[in-house]
């Protein structure tokens, strides 16, 4: 049994280093999928949102993450656990004047460029570990996790910082990729890809959406709403093939080589199209809960 627990410690660890190499050294190829640096898939709502412009999807899935927040419009306070560059909070504090804002990220590119871009707007990136935050308990109206979580795994110790750090009533939203079927249960193809997404986007796992509402219960969360907008995101993933051309004709004419982090990076939004395709085994939901 202490082998066993030695072996998981060391995993996480060894993952943890991955992720921070991997955005370190990746972060600046995503200028290429956004202008505005958001580190994620978007939302199509026709006659709303350009099918053609990525950033109009991707500020879009901002905007829902944000409206399911229900943040009110005096002051109130909002945590970005995984929060890239900060591409959300911009966002956020773009739209809401009375609104501040603190994000977590393990990169110390991210950290000190985000702040650049953060500069001029109440907002905030610190350098930590999202399941181990160095704010007090009960600070924020509301939290949000976009395509973050997965790289620990949807682990129960991201719930409990984010139930930690949140204020009574305060709402959790989580918007990502989970599994629709335990790992044992996934067909050859679908299993295939996932263990490439995880390797190429440093992933510790995916939770499957039954055993991710599970664990929200039990760390105490209520009203816990999953929606599958699997297809609201399908049309942003369909890009992904284009974005990778079009960034490896545009490093072979600046005459650089592909760093290895970019190489999986690349790889990794491969696989994500690819998961994508296995509907029955993959979805993308948006999770909004209570404390």
């Amino acid at each position: 049994m202490e082998s066993t627990t030695i072996n998981i410690l060391e995993r996480t660890e060894d993952n943890r280093i991955e992720i921070i190499d991997f955005y370190n050294e990746a972060t600046e190829d995503y200028e290429h999928w956004s202008k505005d640096f958001n580190m994620h898939f978007g939302y199509f709502i026709p006659f709303k949102t350009n099918l053609f412009r990525r950033d109009s999807m991707l500020n879009e899935m901002n905007h829902q993450v944000l409206k399911r927040l229900n943040l009110k419009n005096n002051k109130t306070s909002l945590v970005d656990l995984g929060c890239g560059m900060g591409g959300t909070m911009r966002y956020a504090l773009k739209k809401k004047k009375n609104l501040s804002a603190f994000g977590v990220t393990l990169s110390d590119f991210q950290m000190t460029e985000g702040n650049r871009l953060l500069k001029k707007l109440k907002g905030t990136i610190l350098k930590e570990n999202y399941n181990q935050t160095s704010f007090k308990s009960n600070t924020f109206n509301g939290a949000i996790a976009v395509e973050s979580f997965c790289h620990s795994g949807h682990s129960s110790k991201s719930l409990k910082e984010a139930y930690s750090i949140l204020k009574p009533n305060g709402k959790l939203v989580i918007a990502d990729a989970f599994l629709k079927k335990p790992v044992s249960k996934l067909c050859n193809g679908s299993h295939y890809s996932y263990k490439k997404l995880c390797n190429h986007w440093s992933l510790e796992k995916l939770e499957s959406i039954d055993n991710m509402i599970l664990k929200l219960k039990t760390q105490g969360f209520s009203e816990i709403k999953t929606e599958d907008v699997s297809f609201k995101v399908a049309p942003s993933v369909l890009h992904v093939p284009f974005a990778i051309i079009g960034f490896i004709i545009k490093k072979l004419f600046q005459s650089k080589t592909l760093k290895r982090e970019s190489l999986h990076n690349l790889k990794g939004s491969f696989y994500a199209l690819l998961s994508g395709l296995h509907m029955k085994s993959f979805g993308y939901y948006i999770i909004t809960c209570t404390k």
